[in-house]
Order: C-alpha cells, then structure tokens, then sequence
C-alpha cells in the first residue's frame, strides 16, 4: 500500500509513524523543509512548496500512491485535494470548497446560522474599517477580533486579553483590513468565556468516529500568559474526557460535528472526507469557536500517540465511505513543544539541536520532529516549532512527569517549552475558572 504524506511537520510526523505500524504501508512525502523524522519513514521524498498542487499530484502519479493524506490547512485550502481526486488519487483530507470550514471563518459561521446548528457565537463580518469600528462603539467590549482567513491560528485578539479596550480592538481592526491579513476582511464576535477543547473526528462523508478529547495551549508562557501562538502543547485523560468535561457535554459537541458534516454536503453537494476538528468553549453553555478541516497541531501527536486502530486501514474505510469504529488505549497524554526563542512574533532560527532520541525512548516517551531541516546529519530550528515530546501513562500527572523529563534530552541554545502544560496546578486553575460558571 502506497500512501503520500503532504506536509512536514510534527503532525504529519505522527501521521507518518501510524501509518507505518502497518507493515504493509509504503510511504511517500511532499514538504518543503527536510524534517528528519519523516524522511526516514520514506522511499522519497519530494521537497516543493506544499502548495504546489499540480507538482504534488504529479509526483503522487508518479510513485503510483493509492492514497493521499494532507496534514496542513493551507494546501487543503488551496485545492490540494481537488488536484489529487482530478488526478484519480483518493485524498484524506476536504476539497477546497469544503475546507472553506476553516479558511473562511464568514462561511464557517453562516453555514451554522443556515442550518440551525446549536452552539453557534453572534457574529458580524466587515471588510471597511469604519463600519467595522461603528460596529465596535455600539457593542462594547466584549468581543473577538479575527481575521477571517487563515493566519496560522495566531490572528485572534480578544477583549480583556490581547485587546484591552474598543481603541485596541479598532486599531487591530485597521491592521486586518488595511494589511490585508487573512484577507483583509475581519469577523467580530461575542467573547466567549470558559475552557477551550478540542474534539476532533474521522469523517467518511456520512459517518464520524470521535477521537478522545483534548485541551491545546495557545498562549507563549507559563500560566497562560503572552501571545498566541499555534499551540504550545496539549493534554488527553486516560477516560477520553478531561477533568473538566462531563460525557454529556462531549457527546453534545459531537451532535454538532456530526451536524456541521451534513450540513456541509447539503450546502456544497460534496462529501466531506477526512478530520474534521471541533474547537469548543465551555462556560455556562457550550460554544463553536471554530471548526478546522485537518488534524490539530498539536492535538494529533495525542491522539495518535494512543491510537489502536490501524489508521491506513480507517483512511481506506474513510475513502470507500465505510468507516466504522477506530480504538484508542485507555492512556493519558501530555504533549510539550520546544520552540524557537520569539516563537510566534520573531522566531531566533538556525540554532543547533541536539537530541538524545534512545533516552527519550526509554523513558516511554514518544518524539516528533516539526519544523526543523537536517543538514549534514543535524538538526536546526527554523523560525516555527521544533519539536514536539509527547509522556504516555495512566494518569495526566504521570504523563507530564515522563514528558518533562524526557524533554531534557532535547538541547539547543535559544529555544524553550512551557513547563507547566498538563501539571496539576495548572488543571486545577482552570477548573477553578470554570466553577463560577457552570
């Protein structure tokens, strides 16, 4: 069986090495760094831009791949997996119309209001900065700024957080529209408050199978402080729940993933096919922050790390539209990213990693190379993540313990890692959030 991986990060890496658990999988990658961990998975590799859809299709013709499986956003958005179908190439992962899930936040948040999905947040779309700061004098301050294109999940600002006031939430209005940010269009919101999740699912076009849930972590520092960045790490519970959620509360998130794929072949005429992931809020309610059309980075590197099934054979059940149950181990998992200094605002690239992958391996731990190059048999940072730990036990604070020590085999000048992701002073914060709303 011959499968193209598009993309190289940490999240095609464990894409990569599920695959691989089957014997029979022959893999094949596009990417445009040289991520070392899943080159060595590979027969070949072909480093192009990943939204180079046309070259990516000839190469997948070219290996004679049975299917495809795009891991980033951006080439889905950009017709990737049209190409690849045009080409007679099955593709895990939407078409371009579909991805709109998330490359459009206006689409996402209409298709919701149209077909009377629960959850949805009020919501307004401007493209010109002074009806857009009209719009802000008259609702106050309890709003999201979001560009509503893609920006890498670093574009939303919100008030009382980012945003201190209507002032900052206009200038950062004028910054969207007038840089043309995420295409130059803005989506204000109402603020949702409470604990984020993520539910994510395999989608076939009609059935889903839910993964376990799974807390990421936006924010640069220690204690939920700083910008927001594409995820610093992120935790599962051996339950498939998390300390904070209830099985009723994931099972309603799930009626609306499984809305939102019907929802979606209605509006488009087109089967979605892939994952579709689900970023929640719980407050006083439960809240649609937003969907995505791919795996979530980091959030993959947990699921996967525990996933029983064969994923080449669900990825052939998604393609032939059977796809049924997929198992996962009873196990927590904390994830912890090593990042470049600046990540996320001005990223201190091309320092030295040193990596002790045996002592990782006998602590239980599992690595993922991310946005790293291999020269010369080593390992550079660019300006992105660099890599991703992931501690494997019963218990979330066994996990944290293994990931925090195996982390120390990773060494490099300028780079670091939040500490604090998955540690029980930290869950316990958020559940004393939460009590005074629920």
């Amino acid at each position: 069986m011959k499968v193209l991986i598009v993309g190289g990060g940490a999240r095609e890496h464990a894409v990569s090495k599920a695959l691989k658990k089957n014997p029979a999988v022959k893999l094949y990658s596009v990417m445009k760094n040289r991520n070392p961990g899943i080159m060595r998975l590979c027969e070949e590799v072909s480093h192009h831009d990943e939204l180079d859809t046309t070259r990516t299709a000839e190469f997948a013709a070219k290996m004679g791949v049975d299917f495809a499986f795009v891991g980033p956003e951006a080439p889905l958005a950009a017709g990737c997996a049209d190409v690849l179908e045009n080409a007679g190439i099955p593709c895990i992962g939407p078409k371009a119309v579909l991805a709109r899930i998330e490359s459009d936040k206006e689409f996402m948040r209409g298709l919701l209001d149209k077909y009377n999905i629960p959850c949805n947040l009020r919501h307004k779309t401007f493209d010109t900065v002074s009806e857009a700061s009209s719009y802000l004098d008259s609702v106050g301050c309890d709003v999201a700024v979001k560009p509503v294109g893609l920006t890498g999940g670093k574009g939303v600002k919100v008030m009382g957080e980012q945003l201190s006031n209507v002032d900052d939430a206009k200038a950062y209005v004028r910054e969207v529209i007038e840089g043309g940010i995420g295409g130059g269009k803005v989506i204000i919101e109402e603020k949702a408050v409470g604990e984020e999740f993520t539910l994510m699912a395999f989608v076939d076009g009609e059935n889903i199978a839910l993964m376990p849930a799974v807390q990421d972590h936006k924010r640069a520092f220690v204690g939920d402080t700083g910008h927001n960045t594409g995820g610093m790490g992120s935790y599962s519970d051996s339950n498939h729940l998390l300390p904070f959620l209830s099985e009723s509360v994931v099972e309603e998130a799930g009626r609306v993933i499984k809305e939102t794929v019907r929802a979606l072949k209605k509006e488009t005429g087109e089967k979605y096919k892939g994952i579709l992931y689900g970023q929640f809020m719980l407050g006083r309610d439960l809240k649609v922050i937003e969907f995505n059309c791919r795996f979530g980075d980091p959030e993959a590197m947990n699921v996967l790390s525990i996933l029983e099934s064969d994923l080449a054979g669900v990825c052939q059940d998604i393609v032939r539209g059977r796809l049924g149950d997929v198992k996962f181990s009873g196990q927590a998992t904390v994830c912890k990213y090593i990042v470049p200094e600046g990540y996320g605002v001005k990223s201190t690239a091309g320092q030295r990693l040193t990596i002790d992958e045996e002592k990782i391996k006998s602590l239980g731990a599992v690595l993922y190379y991310a946005a790293v190059n291999e020269e010369a048999g080593e390992i550079f940072t660019t300006s992105s993540r660099s890599v991703g730990v992931i501690g494997i036990a019963d218990t979330i604070s066994e996990a944290e313990r293994i990931c925090e020590e195996a982390v120390e085999s990773v060494r490099g000048e300028h780079i670091y890692h939040r500490r604090d992701i998955g540690t029980s002073g930290l869950i316990e914060k958020k559940l004393d959030g939460l009590k005074g709303l629920r």
